[in-house]
């Protein structure tokens, strides 16, 4: 078997899992530091236990991201080597600022938060809350600064075969970490606000006394939130889209499942992708749209995949530089599917929590519960598209795949690896669900009675 193949596997399987967790951290910490924000300033109790209660599930969640990331981190030693040697100085620098920075910024304050609550000032807790939440986003800019540079290489220079960097600022200012940044925070944002719902959802539709008024509320403050990160994710995944239109037209035009050179261009609503005859066999399609979309006009070209498969030739010479077509195009369609639906979820939430006729939609409740999941799957497919749809390259324009890979690597040894992470995740996936299921569905008041 080929080592690049199953290397790739390896590290799609530990990086989709490891996202499974990330944005829920994102998201929840923000949403806890608002919830303690407004016992500081109001001074209701009812804030304090669900910042305490909601906190257990922000919990879990780090814990396994941390490790699950590290893990991530040995692959590009043993794996990866020569992606390492090639891209060390630059990859390099932004994870050990993470490190150095952020995450032992967010570590040290989530045990302040954690012990605490009887042995500081409202105040001095509250710092330490926004300090967990400020850190958790500084090490996802930090992480992606250092993917922006594989997206959209700035401030380097070919140097002894290594890309060596020449330009700090540059990396920090890469136009695509703007885009991508806001872009995975709202989705957490997204993300904390629907798990949030499902939960409290649950516990509505249970109806079990002295509990209605706290997930009520809970369920208020989520909807606002998930309302807030739906529409943003929306707004700057299309601008994102826009500048990727100009930066990798290559994803985009994979994404679309778009061929042919059209002036102006037609949006793909639906259709059979058949990528060995590079065409689309059916197709629904809305003339102009595209363009509308990625131009902000009716009559902009945008060139199709065999015509930029032909530029791409012409510059970096033979080879095939069309990304998996029908990944890009359906991970595209269940991202865009799924966000749409999240805005209609969210401000349905939004309105019945505010009206106070929550309770009254049974069978809203019901659709909440499982929807809690749909943030998850749309960032999943987002992040399929932005790996898969830079094939074939690892660093774009600079170093493929299959240089990247380490060159004495053995199949049998990624098989063992790869088998032994997936049994590893698979089990600790399990402790997470369960435990996050636990923590969820369990009684406030039992748990405060305790002393949790």
């Amino acid at each position: 078997m080929d080592p690049v193949i199953l290397s790739r596997w390896q590290f799609a399987t530990t990086t989709i899992f490891h996202f499974f967790f990330v944005p829920v951290t994102l998201g929840l910490a923000m949403f806890l530091a608002i919830l303690e924000t407004k016992y500081v300033i109001s001074g209701e109790e009812i804030y304090k236990k669900m910042s305490k209660f909601w906190g257990k599930i922000f919990l879990i969640n780090f814990a396994i991201g941390i490790v699950t990331g590290i893990v991530q981190e040995f692959h590009f030693g043993l794996n990866w080597s020569e992606y390492a040697r090639f891209m060390g100085d630059i990859f390099g620098a932004p994870l050990a600022i993470e490190g150095l920075m952020a995450f032992f910024l967010e570590s040290t304050f989530i045990g302040v938060w954690i012990f605490g609550w009887d042995k500081l000032s409202k105040k001095g807790h509250l710092a330490a809350a926004w300090m967990v939440a400020i850190g958790s986003n500084l090490s996802a800019l930090w992480i992606l600064i250092a993917n922006s540079f594989m997206q959209n290489p700035v401030g380097y220079a070919i140097r002894n075969g290594r890309a060596e960097m020449t330009d700090f600022g540059a990396l920090i200012g890469n136009p695509n970490v703007w885009y991508q940044f806001p872009h995975v925070v709202t989705s957490g944002i997204a993300v904390g606000g629907f798990l949030i719902m499902g939960f409290s959802a649950w516990h509505l539709l249970k109806k079990k006394p002295g509990n209605n008024e706290f997930f009520k509320l809970s369920f208020k403050w989520a909807a606002s939130f998930a309302l807030v990160g739906s529409i943003l994710v929306g707004l700057i995944g299309h601008a994102q889209g826009q500048f990727l239109a100009v930066s990798q037209p290559l994803k985009i035009a994979a994404m679309e499942g778009h061929w042919e050179t059209e002036k102006p261009a037609s949006f793909s609503v639906i259709a059979v992708v058949d990528q060995e005859k590079q065409e689309n066999t059916w197709e629904i399609k809305v003339p102009k749209f595209l363009s509308l979309m990625l131009f902000n006009d009716l009559t902009s070209e945008f060139k199709g995949l065999i015509d930029l498969q032909a530029e791409e030739v012409a510059k970096y010479g033979p080879g095939n530089y069309i990304p998996p077509v029908i990944i890009s195009y359906w991970s595209s369609r269940t991202m865009i599917g799924i966000g749409l639906l999240m805005v209609l979820l969210a401000s349905f939430a939004f309105w019945w929590s505010f009206r106070d006729k929550l309770e009254k939609q049974k069978w809203f409740l019901k659709i909440m519960v499982p929807a809690g999941l749909l943030p998850t799957i749309a960032i999943t497919a987002g992040w399929i598209i932005a790996e898969t749809g830079r094939w074939p390259w690892i660093v774009h324009g600079l170093q493929k795949i299959e240089d990247a890979v380490s060159p004495t690597i053995t199949p049998g040894n990624i098989i063992f690896s790869l088998v032994s992470f997936v049994v590893l995740y698979t089990v600790l996936g399990y402790i997470g669900v369960k435990l996050m299921i636990k923590y969820g569905t369990s009684d406030p008041a039992a748990a405060e009675g305790k002393g949790e």
